[in-house]
């Protein structure tokens, strides 16, 4: 503990004696996407990390997945290579607590949080990635119990036509092509992604296929999505003995929404589709043995509403989804939620408070209100003090509920989760450097997980069980700085975050292993007008013990306008490690991608 205030002591000294300069790009007044109230990125009082297009670019990642890696305070456990089974987790919190959102379309799936990461879409579709660390119940619902990924796509500005395509270790392929109009009134964006692979060892090959489209016209808006994704999946789920395992899944998005403003008052209504099929076979040549068929549907309805006024802003919405569930495993369920949302937020002088409710109610458990309240100071334009508290909630998935397996079995008793999270931290902001430190704290009541009695007794199946108290605390600091060195700009981030855990139940199979010391570093540097260079380093030490250190690298070329190549290499230093269920990540591998732009 001492060495972690030491650490943000250097970070935040470092950081305020550092020679700004002002010529930078100044990312301040970036608006924060809200299905509701939106503000600029200096004006929220909470703690958001954005990604953006530019930093995409730049990354050595070449999926989501991989590169939320590198964004202190969110761990992914992967499984395998490209993200392809991938979790998602926030501040210790496990992959059923934290929300994806598309364009504010939430991506939830009533099976299974392991399908969260299902409908990612390729980076070249992707504007920016916007962060909410904490409770965000009373912004988006009760999935989001530790925070949400929002992923906002490009806008349609002009006339593209892209072609991408890579080839790596492994006999890794892959390719894509990106085409938008621009019309008077409107436009369309499409594109088309194909990858495959023979895997890093036995069964782990796989072929993704993807296809998004987008389109406007005037108040309108219209997205669509289909992802598919076939892969080994060599102990990726039962025990890393199951070494033949298969699985395919599919993933679909439709949304229509639209946006009216007249005076003050902006609305907002969508409708939306979301669909999830997910095939299981535990021994791929033979399925027979043990097949599991999950098909999910989510259809919804939901309205906005903003108003401004002298007093400030007020955000009213509801949201009406109703969930279907066809299964050879948990046969078939289906849920109805009705979900208000009221904010507020008023601005006095340098001060802002922003409260706020949720109430969902669910046709299979109860009734149930999330209050939260946001607060923020502004000690000057650099430096913002903020606050936050909120009650969290999440209902059972059906596979908590229901699921029958070789070694697991679901719990129709199980009780709702809930929580209590605050959060306090600070700001400091100016053309060449931010600074974002936070506190957390998060008493939670009865959080699901698998567990069993003794976990050395392999006759014994994991049940999913309610676990009576559990606390999560800890703090976390984001230290970026951008100048410019030869006519070129040159970028650091750094930041570190610290969580301890205290369960006082027993022993726990996925969610109590957070990352307990977090360390991410990542360089973006330009010599050249042609060469681009990135490195990215992190330290993970998890509160099992596990510890291992990961460097990437990325080089980019720009020949000429429109032309790029690039060599994006992963594990430089052939580090041995796992991040979930004890499945060994690929050593040094790379790959080799060309872009070019018709016009």
């Amino acid at each position: 503990m001492k060495n972690s205030i030491k650490i943000i002591i250097l970070f935040v000294f470092t950081a305020l004696t550092v020679n700004a300069q002002n010529d930078t790009i100044n990312l301040k007044e970036v608006i924060v996407s809200s299905n509701r109230i939106t503000l600029p990125f200096s004006k929220t009082s909470r703690t958001i990390t954005l990604i953006t297009a530019d930093d995409i670019i730049k990354s050595s990642a070449t999926n989501v997945a991989d590169l939320l890696q590198n964004v202190v305070g969110v761990d992914i456990r992967r499984r395998g290579t490209d993200g392809m089974q991938s979790d998602l987790y926030i501040r210790g919190g496990n992959f059923d607590q934290t929300l994806v959102l598309i364009d504010g379309v939430k991506m939830d799936d009533p099976q299974t949080g392991h399908h969260s990461m299902n409908a990612i879409l390729s980076l070249d579709n992707i504007e920016r990635i916007e962060i909410i660390k904490g409770p965000a119940a009373r912004i988006y619902g009760q999935n989001a119990f530790t925070g949400a990924i929002n992923i906002v796509t490009k806008k349609i500005s002009d006339n593209t036509l892209n072609v991408n395509l890579g080839y790596g270790s492994y006999e890794n392929l892959k390719g894509g092509v990106t085409f938008s109009q621009k019309f008077d009134n409107g436009g369309v964006l499409a594109s088309f992604n194909y990858q495959e692979s023979e895997g890093y060892r036995h069964n782990t090959d796989f072929e993704n296929k993807s296809v998004f489209v987008k389109a406007n016209l005037g108040n309108y808006n219209f997205t669509t999505s289909f992802t598919s994704r076939d892969f080994g999946a060599n102990g990726f789920y039962a025990s890393p003995a199951a070494i033949d395992q298969y699985e395919e899944t599919q993933t679909s998005l439709v949304a229509l929404d639209a946006k009216y403003s007249t005076g003050n008052i902006t609305i907002k209504p969508r409708v939306y589709w979301k669909r999830n099929q997910d095939l299981y076979l535990y021994l791929r040549h033979n399925p027979p043995v043990y097949r599991n068929l999950h098909i999910s549907n989510k259809v919804g309805a939901e309205t906005n509403v903003v108003i401004n006024s002298s007093l400030g802003k007020t955000g009213v919405g509801i949201d009406v989804s109703r969930i279907f569930l066809v299964s050879n495993n948990l046969n078939d369920h289906n849920r109805t939620v009705i979900t208000g949302f009221l904010e507020h937020r008023f601005e006095i002088d340098n001060f802002d408070i922003t409260p706020g409710i949720a109430i969902s109610s669910y046709s299979d458990f109860n009734t149930k209100a999330f209050p939260g309240l946001d607060l923020g100071y502004r000690f000057s334009e650099r430096f913002k003090l903020y606050g936050n508290i909120g009650y969290t909630y999440r209902v059972p998935t059906f596979t908590d509920l229901y699921y029958v397996g070789r070694n697991e079995l679901g719990n129709p008793n199980l009780k709702p989760e809930s929580a209590l999270s605050e959060e306090i931290g600070f700001k400091y902001t100016t053309g060449n450097i931010d600074i974002n430190m936070a506190m957390f704290n998060r008493n939670a009541e009865d959080l699901i997980d698998w567990a069993k009695d003794n976990p050395d007794d392999m006759d014994e199946k994991w049940e999913a069980r309610n676990f009576s108290e559990v606390n999560t605390k800890g703090f976390e600091i984001d230290l970026g700085y951008r100048f410019n060195l030869w006519d070129f700009g040159q970028k650091i981030n750094i930041g570190y975050s610290f969580i301890e855990d205290e369960n006082k139940d027993e022993y726990t199979r996925y969610a109590l292993n957070s990352i307990k010391h977090h360390l991410t570093s990542g360089i973006d540097f330009k010599f050249s007008k042609i060469f681009s260079q990135n490195i990215s380093y992190r330290f993970v030490e998890r509160s099992r013990g596990e510890t291992y250190n990961i460097v990437d690298t990325k080089i980019l070329a720009t020949v000429k306008k429109g032309v790029e190549f690039s060599l994006s290499v992963n594990n430089i230093f052939n580090t041995e490690y796992t991040e979930t269920n004890l499945v060994p990540m690929p050593k040094g591998n790379m790959m080799f991608g060309f872009r070019y732009s018709i016009y």
